[in-house]
Formats: C-alpha cells, sequence, structure tokens
C-alpha cells in the first residue's frame, strides 16, 4: 500500500468487525483491526495478515487502538507481490 493514511479521508471506523478486502469503484478497500505501536506507527491485521501503515497525521488519541476500521486506497497504490492488483 503506497498511500499515507490520513483519518477521516481514508481511514474510518467499521462497524463490521471481520478482517475483508474488496474494490469499490477506484478504491480498494481493506477491513482490518488497527494497532498503534508505542512508537507512533499504525498496523492494520487483517485475518492473520499484517499491513504497516504510513500516516499522514496522527489518529484520534481514543478509541482507535485495536478498532474495527476501514482503509480505503487508490487502486494504482495497491500492490501484491508479484503482480499488481
Amino acid at each position: 500500500m503506497d498511500e499515507d493514511i490520513a483519518w477521516a479521508l481514508n481511514v474510518r471506523l467499521s462497524a463490521d468487525g471481520t478482517p475483508g478486502l474488496r474494490e469499490d469503484d477506484d478504491r480498494i478497500v481493506f477491513r482490518g483491526r488497527l494497532s498503534l505501536t508505542e512508537d507512533g506507527q499504525a498496523v492494520l491485521n487483517m485475518g492473520g495478515s499484517v499491513i504497516l501503515l504510513d500516516l499522514a497525521d496522527p489518529p484520534p488519541a481514543e478509541g482507535v487502538d485495536g478498532a474495527w476500521v476501514e482503509v480505503r486506497v487508490a487502486s494504482n497504490h495497491v500492490s501484491v507481490w508479484p503482480c499488481e492488483v
């Protein structure tokens, strides 16, 4: 995933508590559990697959660590080795 993550712009809380991956128009939507590390990093756990997220700005101080979220990124900013999605 080659796109910075900005809360309320391309990442939001999800009411659905199951991992998911889908296409929505020109966006790829990742749904998983968000974890914040002590050093200010964010990690999305999608049912055993882990994606390190690049944050454009800090997430809200409360209520997001361990929460289910959806991350929406442009499809041309997503690649899966050894092919592009």
